[in-house]
């Protein structure tokens, strides 16, 4: 296994994010800052993303939540509660389904169980990139192509890991996601506890819809 590189502020009970593909602890500045004042945070670099090394194994979502479990014991953390942002989310999705006693509650943003479920017109260019990346043998063609294949093979999530978490959930996505409306409701309608949310804005509602999208999800938390 590897050590994961990570972020922390804040005191209290630990709330773990999860960044989006290619993505960093970085990415979630808005998010530190604002849930810090009431939480300890702990924004985590996925293995092979941001500082976080690459190791040897082949990157995944069951790799990553390996990893999660693996980082969660090395920081002595036994509970905490979940931030996910799209691949961030596959990965907590995962997590969640295979160590229930371990997530108190689950955040999932612009989740997503398939490839299938991304709109075309995004996912064609992606693939394109995917296809032109493969073909190239130097080392940062191997990463892109690395990284766009989390996007483009099977993510290795089932209904079945919906139907197994335990944790109280809220399902965020945006108005104008690039995940299908019809497959946000889907992982909301099988997650047993979980409740949905749509938020004006496209996928990238921490950035983009920051304040709206903060607020949210403190509200969620700090309900009984």
């Amino acid at each position: 296994m590897i050590s994961l590189a990570y972020k922390k502020a804040g005191e209290g009970k630990p709330l773990i994010l999860l960044h989006g593909n290619g993505g960093s602890s970085d990415d979630f500045a808005l998010q530190i800052d604002h849930f810090s004042g009431f939480r300890e945070v702990i924004s985590v670099d996925t293995r092979g993303h941001g500082n976080s090394p690459r190791g040897d194994v082949p990157m995944s979502f069951p790799q990553f939540a390996k990893d999660l479990r693996y980082f969660m014991d090395e920081q002595r953390i036994e509970t905490a509660d979940l931030l996910g942002f799209s691949d961030g989310a596959n990965t907590a999705i995962l997590f969640a389904a295979e160590n229930p006693k371990r997530v108190g509650k689950l955040i999932l943003c612009g989740a997503c169980t398939s490839p299938k479920a991304v709109k075309r017109s995004v996912q064609i260019p992606i693939e394109i990139g995917y296809w032109i990346a493969s073909r190239f043998k130097n080392p940062e063609a191997k990463k892109n192509a690395e990284i766009l294949g989390l996007m483009v093979n099977d993510f290795g999530i089932s209904k079945e890991h919906l139907r197994r978490i335990q944790a109280e959930t809220l399902v965020l996505a945006g108005t104008r996601d690039m995940i299908s409306t019809a497959h946000t409701k889907m992982i909301a309608e099988t997650i047993p506890k979980a409740k949905l949310q749509f938020l004006e804005g496209d996928h990238f509602l921490p950035m983009k819809r920051a304040d709206e999208f903060n607020k949210t999800v403190e509200a969620f938390l700090k309900e009984e």
